[in-house]
């Protein structure tokens, strides 16, 4: 009985702490990827040449954190319907 119990709390401690290490990695994608859109939109606003070379290069992150972002809301959508 004892060796259930405890096989039982350390599936549920396990799957919980999964789950906030995902809520957190989540919340740290959309934390960069405001930040990154901010610098593309305040060195996008110079005329400078090394503004326009920061505001392009940050394309580069921006791509990639979008579709994980789109990817976090299909998937909350999804917990909302179900």
């Amino acid at each position: 009985m004892i060796s259930t119990i405890t096989v039982s709390t350390i599936t549920a401690i396990s799957s919980l702490s999964a789950q906030g290490l995902i809520g957190l990695l989540g919340g740290a994608v959309v934390v960069m990827l405001i930040l990154f859109l901010v610098v593309k939109e305040l060195a996008g606003a110079s005329t400078s040449d090394t503004s326009l070379r920061i505001s392009s290069f940050t394309n580069v992150p921006i791509v990639p954190l979008l579709l994980v972002f789109a990817a976090i809301v299909a998937v909350k959508v999804v917990e909302i319907l179900s």
